[in-house]
Formats: C-alpha cells, sequence, structure tokens
C-alpha cells in the first residue's frame, strides 16, 4: 500500500505550494490571500527515492461545525484519519501563533506520526520562528522553503521511517493528454474514462459527485462558489472505471475580476481540455442561460464529447412537459451538437445518476466511431444528387469525395475544387446529413477542406 502524508497547518503556511512542488505540477491553485484551498486534494508525490500520496488540506480554523470553515475543517479532519503521517506547518517567518497550539494539540490526539515542517524558513527571518517551533512538543523541526526547494534534503529523512521504498510508477496526477486520433478497438479498455462536470456556480456539482461516489468528499454547502480547484477521484461504475474532475463554477466572463476566481476558472477550462467526456451541469429551475449555452459550446470547440445533466430535477412539478420543451429548445439553441443527450437528474437525492453514466459512455462511443470510406462516399453521393453546392462565379463547386481522418472527435477530410468557397450553410447541410446518416448525435464533427489544386500552376507556389 502506498503512504498517505497530510498536509496540515493553519491558512497560508504554503500548504499549496509544497504539495505542488511534492507532485512536480501546478496543480494546486496558490495566492497570496489565506483560505484559499477548501477541498482537500491528492496526488502522487516523488522525494527522492520515496513515492507516497500526498493530501493538500485547507487551512485550519476555530469554527462552528455548520459553518463553511467548519466543514472545510471537517475535511481536514478526515484527511488526517486517512494519513500515515501528518506533516504540520507553520510559517517559520511569523513564528508560533494562538492558533498553532491548538491544532498541534489535534493532531497529537490523532495518533498518528507528525512531523514539524517550519515552512518558508529561508533566509535569516526563519530562525526565531524555528526556535519557537519547539514549543509545539512536536519534535525537532525541519527547516523548509516550499517555494525556493530549500530544506528538501532534510525532510526526506524526516519521512524515510515511515514510507516504505517502491518502485517508481507512471505518473498519474490526473492532468495526462486525452489520447486523439486511435481507433476505438486500440484503447485501453482498462483506462479510467475521463468525466469533467462543469456549470454555473451552485449548479450543484460537488454535490452530485459525492452521491456518485458514495461518500462526502467534495465540501458542499447553500454558498454559492465553495469549489476553487479542480479535484479529481477514481471512481467505478458497473465494472468500468471512471476518474471524475469536479471543478469550480464558470460565470460569465465580464463578471470575473479576482484574481483567484480567474485561476480557478482556469483549472476548469485545463479539466475541460483533458477531459474525454464533459458533463455540462443546468439547474433544472433556471435552464439554459445564457452561460450555460457557452459553456456548451467552449466543450464544442474543444472537440469533447458532451451531456447535458439538468440537476435539481426533484423540484420540478410538470417534469414530462419541461423535459421536451427542454429538448426542443437545445437542439434549436445548440445546432453544433444537435441531439446532445440531455438527462433530468438530483444530486441531492441519487435520482438518474445511472442514466447519466449511460448517457456518458454512449456519448464516449459515439466521439469514438469511425465509418469506413465507401459507406462515406456512398452517402455522399447522395446527398449531392439530392442538393448540389451552388455555383462561385460562374463556376460550379466540384466535391470529388470525402473519408475521415480520424475519432475522438469524428473528423472528416473533403476532396474537391474551390472548397474554400463553400458557403457555411452548405458545410452546415454537410454535417447535419453526417449525424443522421450515420448515428453521430450530439458529438462535435470536425469537416476539413481539401484542396485539389493545378500541381503545374505556378501562381499557387
Amino acid at each position: 500500500m502506498t503512504a498517505i502524508v497530510a498536509l496540515v497547518g493553519r491558512p497560508n503556511v504554503g500548504k499549496s505550494t509544497l504539495f505542488n512542488r511534492l507532485v512536480g505540477k501546478k496543480l494546486a491553485l496558490v495566492d497570496d490571500r489565506p483560505g484559499v484551498t477548501r477541498d482537500r486534494r491528492e496526488g502522487d508525490a516523488t522525494l527522492g527515492h520515496l513515492r507516497f500520496k500526498v493530501i493538500d488540506t485547507a487551512g485550519l480554523e476555530e469554527a462552528d461545525r455548520d459553518s463553511l470553515a467548519g466543514r472545510m475543517r471537517a475535511q481536514t479532519e478526515t484527511a488526517i484519519a486517512q494519513a500515515d503521517v501528518v506533516l504540520f506547518m507553520i510559517d517559520a517567518r511569523l513564528g508560533i501563533t494562538p492558533m498553532d497550539q491548538p491544532f498541534a494539540d489535534l493532531v497529537r490526539r490523532s495518533g498518528k506520526p507528525v512531523i514539524l515542517l517550519a515552512n518558508k524558513a529561508e533566509g535569516k527571518k526563519g530562525a526565531e520562528g524555528i526556535i519557537e517551533a519547539y514549543g509545539l512538543g512536536l519534535g525537532d523541526p525541519v527547516p523548509f522553503s516550499a517555494e525556493h526547494g530549500e530544506g528538501t534534503a532534510d525532510l526526506l529523512e524526516a519521512l524515510v521511517p515511515f514510507i516504505a521504498d517502491e518502485p517508481e510508477d507512471d505518473d498519474d496526477t490526473g492532468w495526462e493528454d486525452a489520447p486523439e486520433g486511435e481507433d476505438e478497438e486500440d484503447i485501453d479498455p482498462d483506462r479510467p474514462l475521463r468525466v469533467t462536470i462543469i456549470g454555473r456556480p451552485n449548479a450543484g456539482k460537488s454535490t452530485l459527485v459525492n452521491r456518485m461516489i458514495g461518500e462526502e468528499r467534495m465540501l458542499t454547502g447553500p454558498e454559492a462558489g465553495i469549489t476553487r480547484d479542480t479535484i479529481s477521484v477514481d471512481w467505478e461504475w458497473r465494472g468500468r472505471k471512471v476518474k471524475l474532475f469536479d471543478t469550480a463554477g464558470m460565470r460569465k466572463r465580464a463578471r470575473i475580476e479576482e484574481k483567484l476566481e480567474k485561476l480557478s476558472v482556469a483549472d476548469s477550462l485545463r479539466a475541460i481540455r483533458f477531459a474525454e467526456v464533459v458533463v455540462v451541469l443546468l439547474d433544472a429551475t433556471i435552464p439554459f442561460e445564457k452561460q450555460d449555452l457557452t459553456l456548451v459550446d467552449l466543450t464544442e470547440r474543444e472537440g469533447r464529447a458532451v451531456v447535458i445533466g439538468l440537476n435539481k430535477w426533484d423540484l420540478v412539478a410538470d417534469r414530462q412537459g419541461l423535459l421536451a420543451e427542454l429538448k426542443e429548445k437545445a437542439n434549436h439553441l445548440l445546432a453544433q451538437v444537435r441531439g446532445v443527450p440531455i438527462v433530468p437528474l438530483s444530486g441531492l437525492a441519487g435520482e438518474g445518476i445511472d442514466k447519466l453514466m449511460q448517457a456518458v459512455f454512449s456519448a464516449y462511443g459515439v466521439w469514438n466511431r469511425r465509418v469506413s470510406t465507401a459507406r462515406i462516399n456512398r452517402w455522399l453521393e447522395g446527398v449531392l444528387s439530392a442538393h448540389p453546392p451552388p455555383a462561385v462565379a460562374g463556376r460550379r463547386i466540384k466535391i470529388r469525395y470525402m473519408t475521415q481522418a480520424k475519432a475522438r472527435p469524428p473528423t472528416f477530410a473533403l476532396f474537391g475544387n474551390q472548397l474554400d468557397h463553400l458557403p457555411v450553410s452548405y458545410t452546415r447541410y454537410l454535417v447535419n446529413n453526417l449525424r443522421d446518416a450515420f448515428e453521430l448525435p450530439g458529438t462535435p464533427i470536425r469537416l476539413h477542406r481539401r484542396g485539389g489544386g493545378n500541381p503545374y500552376d505556378k501562381a499557387r507556389k
């Protein structure tokens, strides 16, 4: 079993900076203000020859259990319970504060091995704080600088007794590129399907993820915008592996002013780019706001398979009527992903999760679909006969043949003459017919035009 190390301490002592250094990537959001981290985030860490799992936690604060700060503290206490060893971090430049002592008592009562890490110890300013740290009764402090990497050898020496040597594994922090252009049969069936859940703030993304995995893994509550970091969790649905990404809610760009929210949105956008299927979660009580349409369009432009989830369906009175209305509205407003699956669900009540996952795997199958060139060109002959392309400057646009260049998403190459003059309306006509003929509902479709110019035309060289 891989050892688990929890990073614990009051706000703004540098836990997320150390987390990023240990995993070797800037996965956790870092800012000068305290309280940036809210959910606990896990990653595969490397320090010298040691391999272990590290958990970044929210800063410990005294607060009522039902408040947001209290719920954040409960997440941190869960991380301490899971850990094999706790790295208790203090700010060496500030020394011991009144907040440090009760939290030192908390980790001591947990019964877990504790390493006292005096962070921000670079330079002379940290010397006094290191001496003060002895007063916590947690043993000798390890001077360290997460920002500059100073003290790495001392931290390695402190961790060695608690972490067994393991062979080096492939990195799996959650941000590898989603493979593109593969045949469906070439895809490793044991590799987890990457599913990112996006939506406006307070659409219920974290509540849905908690219900799916069956534990209170994500911080939830009535407050909008609780989630800041994109958090990945491994899950299994009907024997199929899934990696779920819970993201921060994304508001209209014009409303995003704070640096921290910009970082959160950038993290969510990155999660979309590295996903295979994106679930756009809508609030069923106020569906298809302008921002919802923007998020679907963004997912389509990134070339990811799309599923629309109508959350809070338990609050809807006329369910059948509203569902029919929303499906009709989706075909009108989201023509670029016509036929996109729309699944009513309730993350709070746990309704519709099976149907959502069925839609996710179905959309993934469509996203991977390949069509033979012979079938495509038989279809092309029919659509050209029914509706030939228009003439340009008295010359007819000639379309000779078409082939599928790749899948993930389905991408087709169209060959002929004067294709640069092909009207957008005619391209849309071809794409819509492709959807209907080859059963490609809701998935992004790419249509690239390839000219057949005269190789002896010197003007084109």
